[in-house]
């Protein structure tokens, strides 16, 4: 497949891996980017400098493939503006590939001179956003591409509310760079609707988070196989921070606390980021609210990454080529 981003990156298939916490470490992307996509490292697993430039070097240990860097650029208990600048100039030094920025754009966030930085340097910069005046924003202030975020997604899409269907062909539209759709991609056939949409590749998690490389429980990989597109809920809307989770015990708790009129002392307990990494080691489906999209209906079983973008890419092509005989 040929498209604007495996030309940029030079990769094989227009297939991004998504930062996720606990989770995208070296093994995950390196095992992405042998397989033909292209992974994802996500700095905030790392609180010191050293551990997050090891984690790149380790990282090209395994692959000598392009990957992504993930910085989210929000308020945080656990990771300070110092954090957000330190990952972004060792990613600039590093020279990585690419980084996947989420929240604040960099320019706003950190400093329009970490923009300069980068592009210096030759990382392309894509923010993931859930709407046209945000990807505008983006395009103006120098990024390379946009990640074009639907409501569908797991982690924490823009409280818009707009779909992928929806919102794909209006960023596309709209911005001169390219666009990567990110919400509901799984499988071959969202691939297939998201290039026909006007997007130049996908970005997903969930369905990575269920793969054989993936280091995550088993219970947790059998989870979200057994679990269907109607069992996620959106979290933290009151706290003007809406998260995409799988139902389960803690939600349900986290939902009564909000509908009581609940703030950030109440909620905060239940949405720890440690939580989440004792979910991911022990396997224990309701001690933590875990972030993943309405993409987990269509994930049926737990492939190599290189099964599934190889059977992705197939069922892609079968896909439209069976649209264009309709015409």
């Amino acid at each position: 497949m040929k498209t604007a981003i495996t030309e940029m990156f030079g990769i094989k298939y227009p297939i991004i891996c998504g930062a996720m916490m606990w989770l995208c470490k070296p093994t995950l992307c390196a095992a992405i980017s042998n397989a033909g996509g292209m992974g994802n490292l996500t700095a905030a697993n790392y609180e010191t400098e050293q551990d997050f430039r090891n984690a790149i070097l380790e990282t090209r240990k395994l692959t000598d493939k392009p990957f992504m860097v993930g910085v989210t650029i929000l308020p945080s208990v656990r990771i300070t503006p110092g954090h957000h600048q330190m990952y972004l100039r060792v990613c600039a030094e590093e020279k990585v590939a690419g980084i996947e920025v989420s929240g604040a754009p960099v320019d706003k966030g950190v400093g329009p001179e970490y923009i300069d930085l980068l592009k210096k340097a030759g990382v392309k910069l894509f923010h993931k956003v859930g709407s046209v005046r945000h990807a505008l924003h983006a395009e103006k202030a120098g990024y390379d591409g946009i990640y074009a975020a639907g409501i569908e997604e797991g982690g924490h899409p823009l409280d818009d509310d707009v779909t992928t269907m929806v919102l794909t062909p209006r960023i596309a539209e709209s911005v001169r760079i390219p666009v990567v759709t990110v919400g509901g991609i799984a499988n071959g056939k969202s691939l297939a609707a998201a290039l026909s949409l006007g997007a130049e590749g996908v970005m997903m998690a969930s369905r990575f988070l269920a793969t054989k490389e993936c280091v995550v429980h088993e219970n947790i990989k059998q989870e979200i196989v057994r679990r269907q597109e109607h069992e996620t809920t959106l979290i933290c809307k009151t706290l003007h921070l809406q998260g995409r989770a799988l139902k389960n015990q803690v939600v349900r708790e986290i939902c009564e606390i909000e509908e009581k009129g609940g703030g950030f002392e109440a909620l905060y307990p239940l949405i720890a980021g440690d939580r989440m990494k004792q979910a991911w080691d022990d396997g224990d489906v309701d001690v933590a609210p875990m972030m993943v999209g309405q993409s987990i209906g269509l994930i049926k079983d737990v492939p190599t990454c290189q099964e599934l973008m190889q059977r992705m890419v197939k069922e892609a092509q079968e896909t439209l080529a069976r649209a264009s005989k309709l015409f």
